[in-house]
């Protein structure tokens, strides 16, 4: 990732636009970032269920869980970021409309 994550940049330093590598970053962080997300409430176990002081106070873990589902929404969603790759880095045909 660091490789690819050099790439995009010095891409974009001399003025060209983000290509498939960018799609490829972008899928690796929301991911990542989900699973640890779920590796938090995993490690509070049971009380990661169970709000801090009123309904609507959650932890930072909690806070990190909840925000962490929508990385793979934001900025074109995973499924859009696999098209982008495989139609532009992998050279596949295009989806069918």
């Amino acid at each position: 990732m660091r490789f690819n994550n050099v790439r995009a940049l010095q891409s974009l330093t001399v003025g060209d636009e983000p290509g498939p590598e960018a799609s490829i970053g972008k899928l690796f962080w929301s991911h990542w970032h989900r699973d640890l997300g779920e590796l938090a409430m995993d490690v509070l176990g049971a009380q990661s269920l169970l709000a801090d002081d009123g309904p609507y106070e959650l932890s930072r873990a909690q806070k990190l869980f909840m925000f962490t589902r929508s990385d793979t929404i934001y900025a074109g969603s995973s499924q859009i970021q696999r098209n982008i790759i495989g139609e532009h880095a992998l050279g596949l045909p295009k989806e069918p409309r």
